[in-house]
């Protein structure tokens, strides 16, 4: 049986060859994956560690404020420490050095006015550290800062920004403050850590422009002397530091970097491609489970002949998932090696859509390679057991029969456990988001998990008669030729629905992100339109942060084409214990621009000591008008204030709206995110907007948008990620597709005789190709129709889980009918191989076949 098996693989290799590319394109893509992740963490790893391989201990403030990123991304600020407590440190006993350090926020401005860097990677100034082995970067050019106004700059920076030691440009902190380049420094040999742009002051330009005092500092860098250990060291630091301030060791700055960075990125990004790989994988599987139905079906005589010779059930059963077993050993391994192009096709695929990774030299861990290959070869034997089984129960008198009858779509007990799978999950489904939104997200997952599997196990039953309309228009336009195609769809319906479940399962994932991708910008630009009142708004990126001058907004606010101008900034802050976010703006001007809908008091009681809060937290909390709320800064001050004002509209203006004076004194870079401004009356649009950018262009250049550009601007991060995921999918759509012409390539060999009767009673080549490509769009539309029915139930889902705050649903007519369309094209794509080689079939060679 060994022996026959080998054979039977060698005998068959063409026909298994797009089956195993299937799982050699799954595993790629899995192993991608976990390649760009290994190499993505590998590469932070190495980043931290030389940030903080000279420090031995780092000392800072205790008090952290971090918001988690609710409505926004992850917020974080840290208090400042006394700059003297350096001197302090260095009589302590081991510290060789010791020198106060600042750092903060810094938009680096190119040649061109604009701002450098962007799309994630922080943009990052303080002071040039003068201790080399302390300071993680290395003068490659020029010098280190010693007068006013002098900076160094990494590498990558100067040459994207075109910056050669001598330019003068300007860095916003955010604050525009004019600079010389008198060095270019290099991250160790990189150009930078990463992504991250570097501007490096003198330490007193450190303490004016970013910690806003001349005694404050962001930490203090300490390193010891010969012989003495970190822990040790840090040990004797903490003995004299004062209350709120704390000691840890470089090792431990850098494993809480790499912590924090793979908390709000590598672990999301990992999660994110993984879902997409295991969507490949299952794809995979249903072609591979259709595959080798149809080769247990062609091959019954074959199995039948083997038993009346003397094999068992078992020696059949073991023969059967050793074939599967031998394309999924050789695919997975194929699939390895593809992996390592695919990790970079992956990144270069985030790079195109503006989210730089970086990412240095390939780094693919054991693990990952052993979890490809381990998952490449179990999905490959799980999808062929069943028909491994199904070989195993050929009777041996089934050499004497000439054909197979399918009656699977005829089946009680399938349909049956179908209709309950399907009705249990959309029950499941409906009860979980009843209400809007506040469900059960286990109980939504589970019941949208059991819906799939019911219309996999619906689709013979319902093959049958989809099949028979889907193709009625061919049956009317393409006389008997389209009428052949329609009854070849129809009479085999288990096989018409394993080929259609594959596209079926990518098409759903496509319209589930459609659907809620449309319903998100939907509720954005509705957002917008209902809300917003004013006539022009001043940005930063929706994605990789960003920073204004509040200085900015007053300076609109005093051109004669604008009546009203202000700042909307925000940060984290402990509101009664807890970490929230707080939007920073002067509340009264905000209500005349949006539309915050006030219920109770006004906006223009907010001051120094007061706040407005959102009608959900009111309720949620008790407070009344006059209510006392306890607001902790990260500065350690603490202050008591009173609730002014509650809205309803919290979209924009978030929960809790505090003014600019009540914020300021503890941010040391106090900073706006967008400005909104309304033109002054009888002012076009295009004169205000001429007038704005010319005021906003030493700031920085940052685009001035009109209401509809404001909003298309909220939503280009939403059409980036789409763009992403469609890429993604592009690849189980293609197994999918692969999956239908490996099925109609079989069918072709299994029906030659068949086709060889058509062609001796007169049917021409032109209408041979004519049949099989119609079969091979009756069952693309089949799966398409039925991914879209199922993507759009899962997206409305997905939207009312959501809740009504995030997304409202919006059906997307014009990209659901692109989807139908590009369905029926594929099939087109997918039945031209398999028309062509139908209709180079021998005649009299296939009359003749057994």
């Amino acid at each position: 049986m060994v022996r026959i098996t080998l054979k039977t693989v060698l005998a068959g290799r063409r026909r298994l060859l797009a089956t195993a590319l299937a799982v050699f394109l799954g595993v790629a893509f899995l192993s991608g994956t976990l390649a760009l992740s290994d190499t993505l963490r590998d590469n932070f790893d190495e980043l931290f560690a030389d940030a903080s391989a000279g420090t031995d201990v780092v000392v800072r403030s205790a008090a952290e404020i971090s918001v988690a990123g609710d409505r926004g991304p992850d917020t974080r600020q840290r208090g400042l420490i006394d700059a003297s407590l350096a001197e302090r440190l260095r009589a302590v006993e081991g510290v060789a050095v010791a020198e106060a350090s600042i750092e903060g926020y810094g938009q680096l401005l190119g040649a061109d006015g604009r701002a450098v860097g962007g799309n994630g990677p922080p943009r990052v100034a303080g002071t040039w550290v003068s201790d080399p082995e302390l300071n993680p970067y290395r003068l490659v050019d020029g010098r280190a800062p010693r007068a006013p106004g002098e900076v160094v700059i990494n590498r990558g920076a100067a040459r994207e920004g075109a910056l050669p030691v001598g330019a003068r440009t300007v860095v916003q902190t955010p604050e525009p403050v004019e600079v010389t380049v008198v060095g270019i420094a290099t991250f160790g040999d990189a150009d930078g850590m990463g992504r991250v742009t570097f501007t490096g002051f003198t330490a007193a330009d450190a303490s004016r422009h970013i910690a806003k005092g001349p005694s404050r500092a962001s930490s203090v860098l300490v390193r010891g002397r010969d012989g003495i250990s970190q822990e040790e060291l840090a040990r004797r630091v903490r003995a004299v530091l004062p209350p709120g301030v704390e000691a840890i060791t470089g090792s431990q700055l850098a494993e809480e970097n790499i912590d924090e960075i793979s908390a709000q990125f590598l672990d999301m990004l990992s999660a994110f491609l993984v879902v997409f790989a295991g969507v490949a994988l299952l794809v995979a599987s249903f072609s591979i489970y259709n595959t080798f139905s149809i080769l247990v079906a062609q091959r019954s005589r074959e199995v039948a002949l083997l038993r009346a010779a003397g094999a068992t059930r078992r020696q059949v059963l073991l023969s059967a998932l050793a074939e599967t077993a031998v394309v999924g050993v050789v695919a997975s391994l194929a699939g390895l090696a593809g992996g390592v192009g695919l990790a970079g096709l992956l990144k270069g695929l985030f790079d195109t859509f503006g989210f730089s990774l970086p990412a240095g030299g390939l780094v693919f861990n054991g693990s990952s390679i052993l979890v490809s290959l381990v998952v490449g070869v179990v999905v490959t034997v799980a999808a062929g057991a069943a028909p491994a089984v199904r070989a195993s129960r050929v009777a041996p008198l089934a050499a004497l029969r000439d054909v197979a009858v399918d009656r699977s779509g005829l089946s009680r007990g399938r349909a049956s456990a179908g209709a309950a799978l399907t009705g249990a999950g959309v029950f499941a489904v409906i009860g979980a988001v009843a209400g809007g939104g506040g469900g059960s997200v286990v109980l939504a997952g589970l019941g949208a998990a059991a819906t799939m599997v019911g219309v996999v196990v619906l689709g013979p039953v319902t093959a049958r008669p989809a099949a028979s309309l889907l193709g009625w228009p061919a049956s009317r336009l393409g006389g008997v030729t389209g009428s052949l195609a329609r009854q070849n769809a129809v009479r085999n319906p288990r096989r018409t629905a394993g080929s259609a479940t594959a596209l079926l399962v990518g098409v759903g994932v496509v319209v589930l992100f459609t659907v809620f991708a449309s319903s998100l910008k939907a509720s954005i630009d509705r957002t917008v339109t209902e809300s917003f009142g004013g006539d022009l708004v001043v940005a930063t990126p929706s994605f990789g942060g960003g920073a204004l001058s509040p200085r900015l907004a007053e300076s609109l606010g005093r051109l004669p084409e604008v009546e009203r101008a202000t700042g909307v900034g925000e940060g984290p802050a402990m509101v009664d214990g807890a970490p929230r976010r707080l939007t920073v703006t002067d509340p009264a001007v905000l209500g005349e621009l949006l539309v915050l809908d006030v219920v109770e008091g006004t906006l223009a009681a907010v001051g120094p000591t007061e706040l407005a809060v959102s009608d959900e937290v009111a309720a949620d909390r008790g407070w009344r008008l006059g209510a006392p709320v306890t607001v902790g800064f990260a500065d350690g001050d603490t202050a008591r204030l009173t609730v002014a004002a509650v809205y309803r509209a919290r979209e924009v203006a978030g929960d809790y709206l505090v003014s600019r004076a009540a914020w300021a004194p503890h941010a040391p870079q106090d900073s706006d995110r967008t400005v909104f401004v309304s033109l002054a009356e009888g002012v076009g649009l295009a004169e205000g907007r001429a007038a704005v950018e010319r005021a906003a262009a030493p700031y920085g250049r940052p685009p001035v948008q009109d209401r509809d550009e404001y909003a298309a601007a909220a939503t280009r991060g939403v059409d980036m990620l789409l763009g992403i995921v469609y890429a993604l999918l592009g690849l189980a759509v293609l197994i999918a597709l692969m999956g239908i012409a490996n099925t109609l390539s079989l069918s072709v060999h299994e029906r030659a005789r068949e086709l060889g009767l058509l062609r001796a009673v007169g049917q021409t080549r032109a209408q041979v190709r004519s049949m099989v490509l119609g079969e091979s769009v009756v069952v693309a539309v089949f799966g398409t129709v039925g991914g879209m029915a199922l993507g759009l139930f899962l997206g409305w889902a997905l939207v009312q889980a959501a809740g009504a705050e995030t997304a409202r649903f919006a059906l997307p007519v014009g990209p659901l009918a692109i989807v139908v369309a590009a369905g029926a094209a594929a099939g087109v794509l997918a039945g031209i191989r398999p028309a062509r080689r139908a209709a180079r079939l021998d005649v009299l060679g296939a009359i003749g076949t057994a």
